[in-house]
């Protein structure tokens, strides 16, 4: 299955956001941030999270882009948790269950979004408010078109020790 995890190209990202998401993480849309938001709200940084931000599963940041890869279903039982905890937490979800059903389809959006994907296709996403509410889009970058070859990412090197 594939999921999409953040990536910067530069220190941009740390500037535009109030609270960037970290290289690597696993990242979801998250536009359910913004579902009770109005156009008063979207000032300054919140704006930009709000514009073009994914957010990120485990420091709860945003970020501008994020690359297409492959998730193990291990991790993807660690992120319904993480997430169904965020929305309990911070969204007053009732219950840890309800929360996950949640968490759940905020996942399975994502892998949608990126499952026809190759490995490494760069995403982003645009919102709007509207009449009828938040509208997001999508566009898909190939890394070839972004010259970014040379920042693929192939999971993070120091989550476990590799002994020789």
């Amino acid at each position: 299955m594939m999921l999409a995890r953040a990536i910067h190209f530069d220190e941009s990202d740390m500037n535009v956001f109030h609270s960037p998401a970290r290289t690597g993480e696993w990242c979801i849309a998250g536009g359910f941030e913004f579902s009770n938001w109005s156009e008063a709200d979207l000032t300054g940084k919140a704006r930009q999270a709000f514009s073009n931000g994914w957010l990120g599963v485990e420091t709860f940041g945003r970020v501008t882009f994020v690359a297409v890869t492959r998730i193990e279903p291990s991790e993807l039982e660690a992120l319904e948790a993480a997430l169904a905890a965020h929305f309990v937490q911070i969204y007053g979800a009732p219950s840890m269950e309800a929360a996950r059903q949640v968490a759940k389809e905020e996942l399975h959006h994502m892998a949608e979004l990126c499952a026809d994907q190759d490995p490494n296709t760069l995403l982003t996403v645009a919102r709007e408010l509207t009449d009828a509410g938040v509208k997001e889009s999508f566009r898909m970058l190939e890394p070839r078109d972004a010259g970014i070859d040379q920042f693929a990412i192939h999971g993070s090197l120091d989550d476990e020790p590799h002994h020789h």
